[in-house]
């Protein structure tokens, strides 16, 4: 997407360099991860996360909870056998796909997933009040 303005992002190098700098500092040295949609609904009872991952095969998808962290990652692999092709245009894309979530609140011992149509749904239900969040912590 383009400014209205011509040479706007040349001006603002010159009106404020450090901005420019930590811009290029964080496009240059983040390594952010391809990413996928989700939505997240609060059912009462529960939330539901819906994630969009369509062209993925259902063995490809992994769910991993580690420290109350919720990890969901997709890979897609490009097909093995390559034959000689004359593409015009090839914009299939193949890599890893992650987004993780913290699960305050959640009862992850409960947690359930399904795969339809290409979107992973989980239900993640609440811990309920009678549940105690407090632990004995020994003494050494």
């Amino acid at each position: 997407m383009f400014g209205i303005t011509p040479y706007r992002r040349a001006n603002d190098l010159f009106a404020d360099p450090f901005r420019a700098m930590n811009a290029l500092e964080r496009n240059f040295f983040t390594h952010d991860q391809p990413s996928f949609r989700i939505d997240i609904e609060d059912e009462g009872n529960a939330l539901l996360l819906s994630a969009d991952l369509p062209g993925f095969e259902k063995e490809d998808i992994h769910i991993d909870l580690e420290n109350d962290r919720l990890t969901i990652c997709a890979e897609r692999r490009s097909e093995s056998e390559q034959k000689e092709k004359n593409y015009l245009r090839c914009e299939r894309t193949y890599g890893s796909y992650r987004r993780s979530f913290g699960l305050d609140g959640i009862d992850a011992e409960n947690i359930s997933a399904s795969y339809r149509n290409g979107v992973l749904k989980l239900t993640l239900p609440k811990l309920t009040a009678t549940q105690p969040e407090t632990r004995r912590i020994e003494i050494q």
